[in-house]
């Protein structure tokens, strides 16, 4: 499967007029891919919307890019937003697709996407270890997503769900506590390129 994270950096007091035009723009005849989340930042760099798509292959994420580009109005947000970022994504081999929570039963509605950067040679090592270790740390908190950037630096994001914030802290905690996370290893294929961002559903997102 293939993934794009599109970021919608928007004026205070419009992110539920933009969830409702993102909804529209996404799902429009000729749109492609699914909406599979549209979140709110909540903690890190405020007044961002952070939109999931999912895609079958590289030519519909594709198609889709070109379509968001083509675009007078992006997202149907063109007369909200300040900044658009669009990245591409492809999942880990032996991730299961992301299904919204309603067939999936992975729900938050707290979820926190993590981004890091990849040393030269890391991709292969850092999915192998995350395929060796996550089943024991799913067990404390699902794992919505791993994948690995397309475009810009090598990174990849991982994005997780928690049914609060206190939640969020004992599961991570647990997990190092217990030995099963981070992979062991797995941390010297990083850089310190590292970015968390703590992000809620709006009334629009299929991940709820």
């Amino acid at each position: 499967m293939y993934y794009e994270i599109a970021t919608l950096t928007l004026p205070f007091g419009t992110a539920a007029q933009a969830a409702q035009q993102v909804h529209a723009f996404a799902s429009a005849p000729g749109a492609g891919g699914e909406l599979l989340a549209c979140w709110t930042s909540d903690i890190g760099v405020l007044n961002q919307m952070i939109v999931l798509r999912g895609f079958e292959d590289r030519s519909a994420l594709d198609a889709a890019r070109q379509r968001t580009l083509a675009s007078p109005s992006p997202f149907g947000c063109g007369e909200h937003y300040l900044r658009l970022e669009l990245a591409s994504y492809r999942a880990f081999d032996w991730m299961q697709p992301v299904r919204p929570s309603a067939e999936s039963g992975i729900a938050g509605p707290v979820y926190e996407i993590r981004t890091y950067g990849i040393q030269p040679g890391g991709v292969s090592k850092t999915s192998e270890l995350w395929a060796e270790y996550l089943p024991a740390r799913e067990k404390l908190s699902p794992c919505v997503i791993a994948m690995v950037a397309l475009d810009g630096a090598p990174r990849f994001t991982n994005i997780w769900a928690y049914p609060s914030l206190d939640a969020r802290s004992k599961a991570r905690a647990d997990a190092v506590a217990q030995g099963i996370w981070p992979p062991k290893g797995g941390p010297a294929w990083l850089t310190t390129e590292m970015v968390s961002t703590i992000a809620l559903p709006t009334a629009v997102s299929p991940l709820k």
